[in-house]
């Protein structure tokens, strides 16, 4: 499932060089959904579904200062920062019995740097 997602930041630290100045930046967003075999349906996840609760995680980014976002207080809000709160975030909007073994989230900031985390889930 893929949505993208534009958002401003800085990243107050010497360590990230000009990146500590205010910047805006779009992320490609990718999201796996993972399970063993498929489902009763010959899925793995309904993709309107996902794709609505992909989308709901990222409305409150979309066009936000992350530096002014409350669930990125006191946090580099980096790339990697960003892929872990949305793997978070849709992890709790799953639905019970979802049977998904994990989900990955990647984010593209550019051809040549992404990022991604995989958050194992219980069933």
């Amino acid at each position: 499932m893929d949505d993208h997602v534009m958002i401003a930041h800085s990243l107050q630290h010497e360590f990230f060089g000009p990146a500590q100045q205010l910047h805006g930046a779009t992320l490609a967003i990718h999201a796996s959904f993972e399970r063993e075999g498929l489902d009763e349906h010959g899925v793995v996840m309904d993709i309107g579904e996902a794709s609505r609760l992909l989308g709901q995680v990222l409305e409150p980014l979309r066009f936000k200062n992350l530096d002014e976002h409350p669930d990125f207080a006191e946090k580099f809000s980096t790339t990697e920062v960003i892929v872990h709160y949305v793997a978070l975030q849709l992890a709790e909007l799953l639905p019970e019995g979802h049977g998904l073994k994990a989900l990955t989230i990647e984010a593209e900031e550019n051809p040549t740097a992404r990022a991604s985390v995989r958050l194992p889930l219980t069933p």
